[in-house]
């Protein structure tokens, strides 16, 4: 075994055979290290530095490159109480003694409207290239960077949109001290703009908002600041809170000010985190890579995480055999609020899961397994999420004062009478919320929202997308349907109240296709249709969608396979369909079945 005070200078790449030479051990040895961190290669392969220092730190050197670059290490803390288990993390510093915090550096997630600079201007803060790499232009991972301004430290999360910022939220991790929220100055306030706005609220942390591309003929700031202040963003010129930074990730303009005004929210905000302790924090992307296994980048949130913890992520366990910061240099520790991709897990994590250092592996592998077992009872018994139903009681019990909201209507002049209705309902002990409203059909990035949020989603002549669908079943989310205004406000008014009588939702059974149409002598035109997916039963209660427009609701009365009478058709198979008083089918139509059940 080699001597463990020895220090080995590795360069870029070698061979499997020198570095058997440079560790003074046999080839054999190196590639059974290889072997057990999941990597196969033969005596003359080549491995690049990181592998080889996995394998030179298995065997207790201390590892440096052999072109020396300066490497800033955090000295491994001392022990510490175990973290407890499951406790979200805002709470974790909520139970740390007041001596032991200490400042750490923010943690900033950009939103924005797509191809508003959101990247450009990080690529221009980190004075790297990542706009080049990204397919379009457009930002395609998760990916976390640090970056000094007068001589403190900034953590800045990329992500491909606010619907990742809220998945991960949605997962139980809320990673972000500050929203920087990007807005084009020749475009103005967009669509997902308003969004990223309502996304950003519900997590409820301070937003900088930066009016980028100031640069441009086009540019008309004003404009924008007047257009923030329409969306309850006002800015401090205009006498309100919002901090708002005239930038230009084109040239540079305003980046430092921007930086600095970070620093100064974070000073008002008293972030801090306890050093002293092990590590937890979140997981920002996992991968699975050719050389070198499962991999994951780590945001550290509490405590130092150091290589050679045990971790334990969700199901997955591990030993941290290496670590590396965003320039891809080692570093053997990590205080609060730094990114790292760690080694040696047993899988590949989801962004948005909790991690947290264990005492040792037999700790990590046990727990790994009760989390394991917990999955399995909960997907067997699902747990539902807030539901309007359940309000009153809440309110009573003191643990709800309000009831939040999404809403999703076909036209804005629809839309604005809701919301101020709504507004107006409850009293001082349990108001509506309304966390974001818009126009459109109901999508992942509402029921998201709305899990992140614990809210209802209410749809007013629009409809649910599939996916969509599928993802409030799994999730638990309620989501209503209506057309009358008078009956939502009165709904929501009954529930405020305690008042609200049992409902019954539509469940969706099936969908098929209109393929084409023909004539039967008793039931006038017909559709003949192919079953996307589930089923399609006689009797069953269908709609029938045109350009995703309800145009019909009723019952199917003939269900025919070729010339057979059928009682059902399921997914895959052609049949042909009659609906009672409804024969004005087109080809394209989708005929959705459902069937109507008590959620109430």
């Amino acid at each position: 075994m080699a001597d463990k005070s020895k220090v080995v200078s590795i360069p870029d790449t070698l061979s499997v055979r020198d570095l058997a030479d440079l560790l003074e051990v046999s080839p054999i040895e190196v590639m059974k290290l290889l072997i057990g961190s999941g990597i196969m290669a033969n005596i003359n392969q080549t491995v690049d530095y990181d592998t080889a220092a996995i394998v030179a730190t298995d065997l207790g050197f201390e590892i440096q490159q052999e072109i020396p670059a300066a490497v800033e290490e955090v000295p491994a803390p001392p022990s510490a109480p175990a973290i407890p288990e499951e406790v979200p993390l805002k709470e974790i510093y909520a139970q740390e003694a007041p001596e032991d915090l200490k400042p750490r550096a923010p943690v900033v997630t950009v939103l924005g409207h797509v191809n508003h600079g959101k990247t450009s201007l990080l690529d221009y803060i980190r004075h790297t290239n990542v706009v080049d790499g990204e397919a379009g232009g457009i930002t395609q991972h998760t990916g976390a960077y640090q970056v000094e301004q007068n001589g403190k430290k900034i953590t800045f999360i990329d992500t491909p949109g606010h619907e990742a910022f809220t998945a991960m939220r949605a997962r139980g991790a809320q990673v972000t001290d500050i929203a920087v929220l990007v807005v084009a100055a020749d475009d103005g306030v967009m669509p997902q703009t308003k969004e990223a706005i309502d996304h950003a609220r519900s997590a409820n942390v301070p937003i900088v908002v930066a009016i980028n591309k100031i640069d441009l003929p086009s540019a008309d700031p004003e404009r924008v600041k007047k257009q923030l202040a329409d969306f309850g963003l006002t800015v401090e010129d205009w006498g309100g809170h919002i901090i708002a930074v005239l930038v230009s990730a084109k040239e540079g303009t305003g980046t430092d000010t921007l930086l600095e005004m970070i620093l100064l929210v974070t000073e008002m905000s008293d972030i801090r985190a306890n050093p002293d302790r092990p590590a937890a924090g979140t997981v920002l992307e996992g991968k699975l890579e050719r050389s070198r296994g499962p991999t994951a980048t780590l945001l550290v949130q509490n405590g130092t995480l150091t290589v050679g913890d045990h971790v334990v992520i969700g199901e997955i366990h591990g030993r941290v055999r290496a670590m590396f910061n965003h320039a891809g240099k080692s570093v053997k520790a990590a205080p609060p609020s730094f990114p790292v991709v760690v080694l040696g897990l047993s899988d590949v994590p989801q962004p948005g899961d909790m991690f947290k250092v264990v005492s040792d592996e037999k700790t990590a592998r046990a727990l790994a397994a009760e989390r394991a077992e917990e999955r399995r009872a909960k997907e067997q018994a699902p747990v539902r999420a807030l539901s309007l139903d359940d309000i009153y009681a809440q309110m009573q019990a003191g643990t709800v004062k309000e009831l939040n909201v999404i809403l999703k209507a076909d036209v804005q002049g629809t839309l604005e009478p809701i919301v101020g209705s709504l507004e107006k309902l409850g009293d001082q002990d349990l108001k509506v919320k309304i966390i974001h409203a818009g126009i459109g059909n109901i999508t992942e990035s509402d029921v998201s929202l709305a899990v992140a949020s614990q809210a209802i989603v209410i749809g007013f002549n629009v409809q649910a997308e599939p996916a969509s669908r599928t993802m409030a079943e799994v999730e638990g989310v309620e989501v209503r349907h209506y057309r009358v205004i008078y009956r939502l406000i009165e709904d929501i008014d009954k529930a405020l109240k305690g008042l609200l009588e049992p409902v019954y939702e539509d469940v969706v059974m099936g969908h098929a296709e209109v393929r084409a149409t023909f004539r039967a002598s008793k039931l006038g035109r017909v559709a003949g249709v192919y079953v996307e997916d589930g089923v399609v039963k006689r009797n069953a209660q269908a709609k029938v969608l045109r350009d995703n427009e309800e145009i019909y609701d009723g019952t199917i009365t003939s269900l025919k396979r070729f010339t057979e009478d059928v009682k059902e058709v399921t997914e895959g198979l052609e049949c042909g369909v009659g609906l009672a008083d409804f024969t004005d089918f087109e080809e394209g139509d989708i005929i959705e079945v459902y069937k109507k059940e008590r959620v109430a």
